[in-house]
C-alpha cells in the first residue's frame, strides 16, 4: 500500500545541515524555532495553547535513503534502525516533543529545537503526560549510559 502526505506547514530552525545539530530537544532546551502553519490549517491550533508541550512530527527531508542497521550517535556498535533514532529511516519522518512558547497567527513559537531548517511538517499534537508519561520503562542498549557533550551533537555519519 502506498499512500500520500500532505505537509500542513514547516519548520524555522537555526540549522541548515545536519552537522552540530543536537541529536534530540532536550539537549539545547533553550534553541528557538517556528512552526508555521499554511493558513488553511491555523483554525485546528485553537486552543493548543493551553499545552506546555507539544509533538511535532516533520519529514527528514535532507536525508536520503535508509538503512536497517546503522551506528547511532550514542553509541559506536550497529544497531537495527527501529531501535535508534536514526534519521536514515525508511519513511525519514522524525518527531521532537518540544516547548510550546506562544502561537500567533499561524505560528507557533517552540523551544528544543533539533530538526533543520525548512523541514515539511507533517502533523502536530499535544503532549498530554496522564498518557505520554510511562512507568516501569526499559531503556534497551541505551540504559545506563552517560552521554559526554560531543556525543549529543549529530556529525556527517547520515549525510549521505
Amino acid at each position: 500500500m502506498n499512500f500520500s502526505i500532505t505537509p500542513i506547514g514547516y519548520l524555522e530552525t537555526p540549522f541548515e545541515t545536519v552537522n552540530n545539530m543536537p541529536i534530540q530537544p532536550s539537549v539545547v532546551a533553550s534553541s528557538e524555532g517556528k512552526a508555521i502553519l499554511y493558513h488553511e490549517f491555523a483554525a485546528g491550533l485553537k486552543d493548543l495553547d493551553g499545552f506546555s508541550h507539544i509533538i511535532l512530527l516533520f519529514l527528514l527531508h535532507k536525508i536520503e535513503g535508509y538503512q536497517l542497521e546503522v551506528v547511532p550517535f550514542m553509541d559506536n556498535v550497529p544497531h537495527g534502525v527501529f531501535a535508534t533514532r536514526s534519521p536514515k529511516r525508511p519513511n525519514r519522518i522524525g518527531m521532537s516533543i518540544v516547548r510550546l512558547e506562544r502561537i500567533e497567527d499561524n505560528i507557533i513559537y517552540f523551544k528544543g529545537v533539533d530538526m533543520l531548517n525548512e523541514s515539511p511538517l507533517l502533523d502536530i499534537k499535544p503532549y498530554y503526560s496522564y498518557f505520554d508519561n510511562r512507568e516501569d520503562v526499559r531503556n534497551g542498549w541505551l540504559e545506563g549510559k552517560v552521554l559526554p557533550p560531543e556525543r549529543l551533537k549529530s556529525d556527517n555519519r547520515f549525510n549521505k
